[in-house]
Order: structure tokens, then sequence, then C-alpha cells
């Protein structure tokens, strides 16, 4: 056993364990359909990760094979201890805790410690639920595992103890985990030294830290190494440490622009500071008070080594600032790059369980582990459509189960999991941290029929939450009873078993849930949750968070993340042997049977999705139904206050904290972020992340009254529609005719069997003028007849100016027979024939530009695998006019315009849809990565920047 390993348990008696899943003496791997399948992510002729021959369940995904063969199979690729199977994955680690949970002393008996190895496996092998990542990566592997994803550290006014800061993240980076700390204590920039001079202040050490974290990656694997900084909003150098992110996005675009590589993993990103954090900043309950209130004396902060009040100051200005003027400073920089997010000092320590022990300062990178300095919190997230019943309710009495066995895993770690400081090590034993959550909230409210931004949507999340946490205190109590409550319980005694008390009066609280079975079972764990702990104290000091579960919702095949929202109804599906097609969100079928549909119904609503990429206009389906699809971005965008209040509604059942990522449209100003924070602070959230559509792209600034605000663009969307078409009228329609004598490229092609020859005509520039379609079916027939005039309106079209790009989006996925697999593996299925030939001339004339190739799913060896959700709603609106006809006047605009003009008119297809740019490209595999609370994740091989 690892040398951390406790001693046995002192106990009268274990806890008992209920099969539900499995038999004594039968095999849980025995429970589904095994295959054999290759592993693959990126192009197939030069993969950026491939291994052959694994074992999977067939109900796993291609997706969840990808990941999990790169992720989690240990060993060393290619050589024979390499694990090939999850078979072996789970069993190394389910058989680990499981013997950990016997040699410990958890269990009564013997058959005991087996029904839980058995139940765990099967929990895990049908998806029900998963751990965090360093579980996959360590447990069963290292002979002294670091199991928790996440740590908060400590460091005090000592240049010692800040170096020793660094230290300790090295070794969490190194293990694969994050971690936050509070710099508060750090002197600020302009207080003095004690031997002259001035402090260097705690953004500059944050340099330093950044470094360390940007060449350490983390446990030596796939991940990024994930980091927090937070300080508090009456430090001397909150002004500083608001801006310091927003200021450095603005020296990566100029280093940009004079030609240095500061992509992502690009050989000039070290140059850029700040960027392998996320930065919080701490408020009070006063000083939100003082924001929300307007109140004019100036906010003033605390010097570190005195104590002394001073002013906070503007430096532009060199005039005092209220609380006001600072939030709308803070909510500026957000606004311009995402950073820094919001945490609710008050609110946090008001929800603590061991004040006396110390406060909550921190959290770890994406916020939703909040704990005492110096501790650890292991995660492991339930897939919640996995308890949707056929009639739509939801299956409380398998959610108890699930919750007692993954619940006992998770407190059987924190024991024998080793730690990176002997100090973390003895507070994780002493207060047992744990961090149950859940993935899949949006897909099952969809599934159900309701909208994510309603107040029944919002009553069953709430109702779900308290049941999870309900259950996971009444097994800690239980766990208490029958190996004692957590260390530091007695001294905090009375403050937990308050919160307690608060939980289960908010369950009382709970409205809108149309489900009264798991209402009632939610108020019913509860009741008993408190009743028990007041008489045998709890074995853990906190149960449950809501974590972003990137990486591991891959693993459980989730639509969708943490508590979000679905983030669009269509996406790119990987297919076996290589390529991708576009494919229906799995929630929509059974949101739409929910709602009553007929199955003839339902699906020419999806052919309509599949072939419109949103739901306008889908016949058949009811404007009052639009809400219950509603998606994260796009046209019918969920608005922030929906993100907000859905957290608002479930915090009250969380221990920890949310990590959720809130959207606002491009068009939002630095003073409505700043009203997002008033909401949130309002509604009870512990932490907020919000995210600009657009903000880390080049934005224009003008100075207003002294506030930073949005510069009005020259031409609003409407301003370029009247002008193009005023210069389309005033020119008149002119046809470019081909040449007597032109190149040309003909082309086999084939869909489902269907052979025919594609002959592109060019002009002198290279650019495509013509199509001719040849060998389709007989003479006089009307496929031949209407496939010809197809072709004669295209090339016309083209020859008067229409771009080929407007053709291709127009025509590419088109639905009708014949459809099905072609031969070609740049495009290995298409939906019609003219879906293939549009694909087919984009694939040869717009090659170029791989933002197009990526939105339609064509497969070049130029391009990096990605599986980008494609066409979060709506049909992009192009004019149809050649650029040459386009205005200079309106060219000089069209980037400032880009971000406004694709809200107000989302693309079917292309890559620069809101949203979509989020996240930065993958440093894995190249595909673009989209947020997950603070956090991002690529949805392609499931690459994840935070937690996992």
């Amino acid at each position: 056993m690892a040398g951390t390993m406790q001693q046995r348990l002192d106990q009268d008696s274990g806890l008992v364990v209920r099969r539900v899943f499995t038999t004594p003496g039968a095999d849980p791997f025995d429970s589904v359909e095994w295959e054999k399948r290759t592993a693959l992510i990126g192009d197939p002729d030069n993969p950026s990760f491939k291994q052959k021959n694994v074992e999977f369940p067939k109900t796993w995904s291609l997706t969840a094979t990808n990941i999990v063969s790169q992720k989690y199979f240990r060993g060393q690729l290619d050589k024979p201890a390499r694990e090939n199977s999850v078979k072996q994955m789970i069993g190394r680690v389910a058989g680990t805790i499981a013997a950990w949970g016997q040699e410990l002393g958890y269990f009564a008996t013997e058959e005991d410690g087996n029904a839980f190895r058995d139940e765990l496996t099967h929990i895990l092998l049908h998806q029900y639920a998963a751990f965090n990542s360093p579980v996959w990566f360590n447990v069963g592997f290292e002979e002294q595992p670091q199991c928790s994803a996440c740590f908060i550290l400590s460091t005090e006014d000592e240049m010692d103890d800040i170096l020793f800061w660094n230290t300790q993240e090295g070794k969490i980076f190194r293990g694969g985990s994050g971690s936050g700390i509070n710099l508060s204590k750090i002197r600020g920039s302009m207080e003095p030294l004690s031997k002259g001079g001035t402090a260097s202040g705690p953004v500059s050490f944050m340099l330093g830290a950044d470094a360390w974290a940007g060449v350490i990656k983390s446990g030596g694997k796939t991940r990024r190494a994930a980091k927090m900084v937070v300080l508090e909003v009456d430090h001397p150098d909150i002004l500083h440490f608001a801006r310091c992110k927003a200021d450095a996005e603005d020296f990566a675009k100029e280093l940009d622009a004079l030609g240095y590589d500061v992509s992502v993993d690009g050989k000039d990103r070290w140059r850029v500071p700040f960027q392998n954090a996320n930065n919080s900043i701490r408020v009070t309950d006063d000083f939100m008070s003082l924001v929300e209130g307007g109140e004019t004396a100036p906010w003033q902060v605390r010097w570190r080594i005195d104590g002394s009040q001073h002013d906070v100051v503007d430096p532009e200005t060199g005039q005092p600032m209220t609380a006001r003027e600072l939030m709308v400073a803070v909510a500026d920089a957000a606004w311009r790059c995402a950073d820094p997010g919001i945490q609710f000092d008050t609110i946090i320590n008001q929800w603590h369980t061991c004040p006396n022990s110390g406060r909550i300062n921190a959290s770890n990178p994406c916020s939703e582990y909040m704990h005492v300095d110096d501790s650890a919190c292991n995660l492991a997230s339930l897939r919640l459509t996995k308890f949707r019943l056929p009639d739509g309710t939801f299956d409380v009495a398998t959610m108890r189960h699930v919750v007692d066995i993954v619940y006992l895993a998770q407190e059987i770690i924190v024991g024998p999991s080793s730690y990176p400081t002997e100090k973390i090590g003895d507070n994780a034993r002493a207060f047992r941290q744990l961090g149950l959550g859940y993935a899949d909230l949006g897909a099952y409210l969809m599934q159900s029929g309701l909208p994510y931004d309603s107040d029944e949507g919002r009553g069953l999340a709430a109702a779900i939450t308290a049941l999870m946490t309900g259950r996971a205190y009444l097994n800690s109590a239980r766990f208490a009873e029958a190996v004692g409550p957590y260390d530091r319980y007695e001294e905090n005694r009375e403050p937990h078993n308050n919160v307690m008390r608060m939980h289960r009066d908010a369950s009382r609280e709970i409205e809108h849930c149309s489900d009264s079975m798991l209402l009632a079972a939610a108020q019913e764990d509860w009741e008993a949750a408190v009743a028990e702990g007041e008489i045998n104290g709890y074995r853990n000091a906190q149960a449950t968070v809501l974590a972003p579960t990137g990486t591991i919702s891959f693993l459980m095949d989730c639509d969708t993340t943490g508590v979000e929202p679905d983030f669009s109804l269509v996406k790119l599906k990987d297919l076996v042997g290589g390529g991708r097609i576009k494919m229906v969100n799995q929630s929509v079928r059974p949101a739409l049977e929910s709602l009553g549909y007929k199955s003839n119904h339902i699906d020419e609503i999806l052919e309509h999705l599949d072939a419109k990429g949103d739901l306008s206009d889908a016949p058949h389906l009811s404007d009052d139904h639009l809400p219950v699809f509603d998606v994260a971005v796009g046209a019918r965008a969920i608005s922030h206050m929906g993100h907000i209040k859905m957290m608002g509604s479930v915090q009250p059942f969380i221990s920890g904290a949310i990590s959720k990522t809130v959207n606002l449209p491009a068009k939002a100003t630095a003073e409505d972020v700043m009203d997002a924070y008033i909401q949130a602070w309002k509604h009870g959230v512990k932490a907020l992340a919000l995210y600009v559509d657009g903000s880390k792209a080049a934005q224009a600034y003008v100075t207003v009254g002294g506030k930073k605000q949005a510069a009005k663009a020259a031409y609003t969307p409407s301003d370029v529609e009247a002008i193009v078409a005023k210069a389309i009228a005033e020119a008149g329609p002119r046809r470019n005719r081909m040449p007597k004598e032109r190149q040309s490229l003909t082309h086999k092609a084939e869909v489902a069997g269907f052979e025919w020859y594609i002959t592109a005509g060019l002009y002198e520039d290279g650019t495509v003028g013509e199509i001719f379609l040849t060998d389709i079916g007989k003479e006089g027939s009307t496929l031949r007849g209407m496939m010809n005039s197809f072709a004669t309106a295209i090339s016309i079209a083209l020859q008067y100016g229409v771009p080929l790009e407007t053709l291709v989006y127009k025509f590419s996925h088109m639905k009708f027979e014949p459809e099905g697999i072609t031969r070609n593996p740049e495009i290995p299925f298409a939906k019609s024939m003219p879906d293939y030939i549009m694909r087919w001339l984009a694939s040869r004339y717009m090659r170029h530009e791989p933002e197009h190739m990526e939105a339609l799913g064509i497969q070049i060896p130029e391009l990096a695998e990605t599986t980008l959700v494609d066409g979060a709603a709506g049909e992009m609106k192009v004019t149809e006019v050649a650029p040459s006809e386009v205005p200079s006047e309106v060219k000089a605009n069209e980037t400032a315009e880009m971000g406004s003009s694709i809200t107000a008119a989302p693309s079917n297809g292309n890559h620069s849809l809101p949203g979509l740019e989020l996240g930065p490209a993958c440093s894995q595999c190249g595909g673009m990565m989209q947020r997950t609370g603070s956090c991002y994740t690529c949805n392609s091989c499931g690459n994840n920047t935070g937690c996992g």
C-alpha cells in the first residue's frame, strides 16, 4: 500500500453494502457487449494519437473511445504493458479503491467489500458516474497516487513563503491537478519595505508563478497547468490586478501585428504574461451594497503592513474612485478579456461548515471547490440523463444508490491519496472534503420538455441537486456513525450543523418542481441527514460541488457538461474509420416525444433541423415549444439572466460553488457586465465567470466621461446591407462570361453507389465559373434534366458574381436520396448529390480557407482534427455581390462589424459563430476549445485546461 495509507480505522462495526446492479459471483463486465476498435485523434494519415484493437462496450461512443484511450489508458503507447481495454481501466480503479476500503476497515464483512467493488464497477461501466481525471490517471498505477483535482494553497508576506508557494504549485501541476491561492496577504506595490524602497506587490509575483505554470504540463500528461489567483477588493493593488490580463491581451495584439507568433502554443506565446491563471476578485456584501447604491464616497483600500486606509485612485485621471467606479473598471476588464471573475466572500463564508478552523479565502481554478487554506478535494460527477425514466420522472431509487456507492468511493480515496505538501495532506485527512457533482443537466431538462430558462426547469434542477447533496450528507452522517466524524468536526459542530439546517430549510422552499416524488425524496433525505448528523456528526466537512466536467463528460457520453445548457442543437460526430457527419443532438427527439409530437412529425422536424441548423420555421413545431430548445449560443441563445437564475436556484444545495460560464452577447457593455455581477450577488451565487462574445477579438474603445466603453461601429449590419443593395442597384447585374478556351477539372463522384462526373470550368485567375454534370441517369430522365438545370443555374450565378462560398453554404447538407457513403476520404458521407457537388467544389476552390473546410465537414490533410459544433442556429445572411463590387468604405469596416453582424444573423456553417470562439485552439489536436465553467475543453480530443 501507499506510504500515506492510514492505519486501520478503529470501529465497532463497518458499513453494509447493498447490491442493486450485480449478483454475487457474476462478473459485472459480462453485463455489456464488447467490441474491438481503433482509437484515433487527428488526421488518419498523420494522427496525433492512435491505438489499435482497444476494447470498449458497444454502447460507448467513438468520442469516448478516443478520449479514454488517449487520456486514461496507462502505460507507454505501443508497449505490451499499456492498457487496451475499459475492463483494465475500470478494474484497476474500482479494484484498488475496494482493496483500500477492505484494508482500512470500512466494510462490515468481506462480502460487503466485494459488493462495493462490483457495484462501483457496474456504475462506471454503464456511465452512471465518473471520477475526476487524477483518479483515472493515477489510482492503481502510481505507488502513491495523487487523486485530488483541486487544491487551495496559502502564502504569507514573506519571500520564503512566496517561493514555497511556487514549489507547491509545481508539484500539483506535475500530478495532474490544479490549485488556487489568495495573494491578499502580500503587501501592495506602493507599500514600504523594512530596509527601504517599495514592495513588488502580488501582481509582480504572479508573473513568476505564471511562467512556471506555462512550462509544466499537468502530470506530464495532456493538460496545461490550471490555477486560480484571488485578490480581495480592499487590496492596494486591486485595480492593477483587475486590469493585468486585459492589458496583456492588448500587448498580445501588438505582438501579433508585429509578426510574432502568439497563438496558443506559438513560439512567442511565452512573451504574453498572465495566460495560465484565472483571476478572481473577492467582494463583500458591504462593497456590493455600495456598488448597487451608487455611494459617492471614494472606496478605500487597506495597506497590509499598518492597516491604514487609502482611497483607490484611477491612474488615468488621478481621481479617487467610488466602489461603483471600481466595479465598472473590473467589469470593463472582464468585458475585454473575460477576466477577472468575481467571488462573493460574504455569501461563501455564510455557508462555511468550518469557520472555527479558518475562513474560506480562495477556490480551485474553476471556482467550484471552496474551503480552508492548504486543503484538497477529489471530485466525481453523475450523468443525470441516466436517471430519467421512460415516463419522464426521475429515478430516485437508482440515484440514491449510485450516490451511496460513488460517495463512499470518494471517502475511501481520501486516506491513501498522496498530497503535494504535508500540510495539505494533514488538512485533507482532518476535514475530508469531497466534491460529488453532476453533468447533463441541460440535456435532462431538454429531454423533459422544459426550457433551461424557466421556473419549471429551475425547480426541477433544484430538487435534483437537493437530492444529491442531501443523500451525500446522509451518507456522511452514517459513515461518521461507522468510522467516526472528521477530525475537526467537534470544534465546528454548531456551525457545521447550522449549515446543514440551512440546506434543509432551503429544500422546503423549492417551488415549481413538477416531479413531486423527486421533491419529496430530496426533502426526506435532508430531514434524515440533519437528524442523523445531530447524533453522529459528519464524516466530511464538504460533500458536493458543481464542476465543469470537461473531459469526464466525454467519458460518460454526456450531451451537456456540468450545470450548463446544451451548447448547440447540431454537432459534428466522428465516424468509425475516419471522417465526420453532422448530426442532430440526441436530446432533441426525446424532448419532442415529451412534448407529445407524433413520430412522423418528429422525423420531419429533425430533418429540418439537420438541413437548416436550427428549429426556426420547422414544420409542426409550436412556437410555444421553441424555448425548450434554447442553447448557449446562436440566435436563440439563453440570456445571461437565464444562466444566473439557474445558478441561484441550485446554489443553496451545493456545499461548494458552481463552475459555469455566463455568456453575454457581443453588444453587451461594461455596465451590462457589472449588472450581471449585481444580479448574481442578489441571487446568492458564490462565484461568477462571464464571457462576452468576441471579447478576445480586437475591439475599439472611446472614452466617455472618463470611462471606457465600446466604440460604435461606423456601420451597423443594416447599414452594410443598405450600402451593398445601393451598389447593386447602381451597377446593375453584370455577367462575366467564361473565355472561349479555359482550364477545367473533372472529378468522378459517387454517393451510395451512384456514380457520375463533375467538371468545373475555370477563369484565367483559377476561380470556378461553371460546372457540368455528366453520366447522371438516362438521357431524358427527370433526374438528368433536373441536375443539368441545377448545374446551369449554378454556372450562371457564378458568372453574375455570386460568391462560391454563398452557393456552397446554401446547398451543402441538403438532404434527399441518394445519400450515403462516398469513396472520397475528404467527404466521407453525403446527404444528397447537390450536397456532394457543392462540398467538392469547396474542397477544391475554397481549400485555402481551412475554417470553411472545418465548418463544412471536409477532411483535408492540412486541417487538424476537430469536432466544432456546427451551426448553433440559423443561416448566415450573405449578400450576393462580387467582392470587387463591395464599396471600399464597407470593406474598411468589415472586421470591426463582424462580431455584431454574426450575432445578428448566425451562420449555418461558418466556424466564427459567437460562442464557438470562446476558447483557444487545442494544444493537443488543433481543434477549437469551448468554455466549460472557467476553463476550456476540446470537443475533439477531450483536452481540458481545468479540473477535467
